[in-house]
């Protein structure tokens, strides 16, 4: 926490946050002194209407213009309202992201600027998807450390502060080489060998930490490879399982930089989005963990590219592995148990390994005509 962090009362927030507020008074060095400050800006900011509630949040998505983000924002808005669920990121967004609901800019990286983002937009729920993905973070440890861990210090913070919700994604990367591999439970040695995978460990800790401590609501889901149409890859180990379905229908030839018996937990975009929604609408009652894993699928490139065939015969894979790649890849687990997952808040997967392709090659085909381009 910074000097001069304040606590609000019980009294003016509501019922949401009490035993989060009671347990935060006793940190180091708070003092009541911003509490008017802050509810003015509330106040001015529409005096009539009553403080968000956790029935009602207002939400806001940091690094939303990844591959998560504006997918998650627009079924949340189908929940809550579109002006109450709030995109944000450090890049310029598409016309259609910015006429689709509320943008803002947002580093997370800019303590100040996001507390006043926070409290002037009344947030009561942060999805934290702000983070540089495993390959792309061993090319630049030091950028990676700064957004992976300083980025979540400030929303950890901030969440504590303001009483907020916290949703932050984990990974399969939180896995290491000493981990049981298959399956992985949610409770093991861990010990990841990226940067990427030592920031997910450690936000994993420090999130379950400042819940028993201060009653922070603290909640994380540890992601298999996502797979998804609508966002390019973004620099992560699992990125081939996306990749593989444009160049399918683009040239009809796909070079993977992993083995083809690499085998590793995978995910359709649907069912991860709705795990994230179905576990952030959960009774916190209902938890037993405040990290969980959450699994639908393991398929390998050879596996993946089979079931490809069947709708697209002609499909040629050649394999190229890349060292950090499947290095990385050798370390996590072919497969997640998410035994917890399905016994406290019935989480189940829709999608098989059949018709998650059958979707992507469907969306894809989709894409393409609408911009013009044939398939191979």
């Amino acid at each position: 926490m910074q000097p001069g962090v304040f606590v609000p009362t019980a009294a003016a927030l509501g019922p949401f946050c009490r035993d989060c507020l009671s347990r935060a008074r006793s940190l180091p060095r708070l003092s009541l002194s911003g509490l008017h400050r802050q509810m003015s800006r509330w106040n001015t900011r529409d005096s009539s209407s009553p403080l968000p509630s956790q029935d009602n949040p207002r939400i806001l998505i940091t690094g939303g213009l990844g591959q998560l983000g504006t997918g998650l924002a627009q079924i949340l808005r189908k929940h809550y309202g579109k002006d109450n669920v709030i995109l944000s990121d450090i890049k310029k967004p598409q016309p259609d992201v910015v006429e689709s609901g509320p943008f803002l800019y947002a580093d997370v990286l800019d303590y100040k600027h996001l507390r006043e983002l926070i409290v002037n937009n009344r947030i009561t729920w942060l999805v934290h998807y702000s983070a540089l993905l495993s390959a792309v973070g061993e090319a630049n440890v030091a950028l990676a450390r700064k957004i992976n861990i300083t980025g979540l210090h400030n929303v950890l913070d901030l969440a504590l502060e303001n009483c907020l919700r916290l949703f932050v994604p984990s990974t399969i990367g939180a896995f290491g080489p000493s981990s049981p591999r298959d399956p992985a439970p949610d409770l093991c040695v861990q010990r990841p060998r990226t940067i990427y995978g030592v920031s997910k460990v450690h936000g994993e800790l420090m999130g379950e930490y400042l819940h028993h401590k201060y009653g922070l609501d603290f909640r994380c889901l540890r992601y298999p490879g996502v797979i998804s149409v609508n966002t390019p890859p973004g620099g992560g180990t699992t990125d081939y399982a996306v990749q593989i379905f444009h160049d399918a229908l683009s040239t009809g030839h796909h070079e993977c930089y992993l083995r083809p018996d690499t085998r590793l937990p995978m995910m359709h975009i649907s069912d991860c989005h709705r795990a994230t929604i179905e576990f952030m609408q959960a009774p916190d009652c209902q938890l037993s963990l405040r990290t969980y894993n959450i699994a639908a699928m393991s398929f390998t490139p050879e596996e993946v590219a089979e079931e490809i065939r069947k709708h697209l015969p002609h499909l040629k894979v050649t394999y190229n592995p890349d060292s950090v790649r499947q290095t990385i890849a050798d370390s996590w687990p072919v497969r997640f148990d998410d035994t917890n997952a399905r016994r406290d808040w019935g989480w189940a997967p829709d999608y098989t390994l059949e018709e998650l392709v059958s979707d992507m090659l469907r969306s894809i085909r989709e894409k393409r005509t609408n911009e013009g381009l044939p398939d191979s």
